[in-house]
């Protein structure tokens, strides 16, 4: 039985980082990033179904090691490239089969919106 707890605990990261049910979190009026605009693409609910387990609400939360996206000055190309095939170190899962190309700009575009450098 207790060999089993580490892959539970693992399994449920996992499923967390990679998708699932639409995260609850509390919002506070004002502080939400713009949504990106693409094509009718409601990228903060991508967001909020895909990412907010790792990258949390405003993008700095860092779990499992993601990274802080009110720090990061990434490129766009880059940012698509990341999301399209993960990270290099395999932190990052990749959705380029799981998104569409749009929802992929959108998403790359609505992380950008987290670091106000970037505006």
């Amino acid at each position: 039985m207790k060999r089993l707890i580490p892959l539970f605990v693992f399994a449920i990261i996992l499923a967390a980082c990679g998708g699932g049910e639409e995260a609850t979190a509390s919002e506070a009026p004002g502080t939400t990033p713009a949504v990106a605009e693409a094509k009718d693409i409601d990228a903060k609910k991508i967001w909020k179904i895909r990412c907010i387990a790792c990258h949390g609400l405003y993008g700095d939360m860092g779990t499992n090691g993601a990274a802080n996206l009110q720090e990061a000055t990434s490129s766009l190309d880059y940012r698509i490239n990341i999301i399209t095939n993960g990270s290099e170190n395999g932190v990052m899962t990749a959705f380029g089969e799981i998104l569409d190309a749009d929802e992929i700009e959108a998403m790359a575009k609505y992380t950008m919106s987290f670091n106000e450098n970037l505006k």
